[in-house]
């Protein structure tokens, strides 16, 4: 098994998470120093200029980043008009940091019932959400938050601002919901078949 291509797909895989170097043992079953050998490897790859990303070590775990001396047309692509409106998607993940920050980008997963770490990328670029911490969860995973920007964007003074959500649910009474039933699903009268 090729284990740089794994290592490759492990940190495509935790994104901006990214992931310790004991866990990265864990989890492809190697040494430390084996660890070190393919990340060095890995990183000795990508630092061609074929390349538009490079391994990093920040916050005392290792990911994937666009390289610094790209930054140019980053900024283009966040600041094109195509970039500016925001996707069903990257509003319905801002809704839920919005009312229930500060969270986890795996509980945004959990109320969505599909992956956001890509959208929540995109995100904190724009400047709408950022890392407002760590959570006593295992693992540590980051915390998010609304920012600023955010609330410049959506044109509030304060979080306190947003609409207010009903939470209740009414519960129609069983009669009427027997009756409705009855009414719709009538059986044939077997004479007439």
């Amino acid at each position: 098994m090729n284990l740089l291509g794994v290592l490759e797909g492990i940190l495509f895989a935790v994104g901006d998470e990214g992931i310790s170097l004991n866990t990265l043992c864990e989890v492809m079953d190697i040494d430390i120093a084996k660890a070190k050998e393919l990340l060095k490897e890995l990183q000795a790859r990508y630092e061609s200029d074929n390349f538009g990303i490079r391994v990093s070590y920040l916050g005392d775990s290792f990911k994937l980043t666009t390289k610094k001396e790209h930054k140019e047309y980053y900024q283009k692509l966040l600041g094109s008009k195509e970039s500016q409106s925001l996707s069903d998607s990257a509003l319905e993940v801002l809704a839920i940091v919005a009312y229930n920050q500060p969270i986890t980008r795996i509980l945004v997963d959990e109320m969505r019932g599909v992956a956001s770490g890509q959208i929540m990328r995109k995100l904190c670029a724009r400047g709408l959400i950022k890392i407002t911490g760590k959570s006593k969860m295992p693992g540590r995973p980051n915390l998010y938050g609304t920012t600023s920007e955010f609330l410049d964007y959506f044109g509030l003074a304060s979080i306190d601002d947003l609409p207010k959500v009903d939470n209740t649910v009414e519960i129609k009474d069983n009669d009427e919901e027997t009756e409705l039933f009855t009414s719709i699903y009538k059986e044939e009268d077997m004479e007439t078949v």
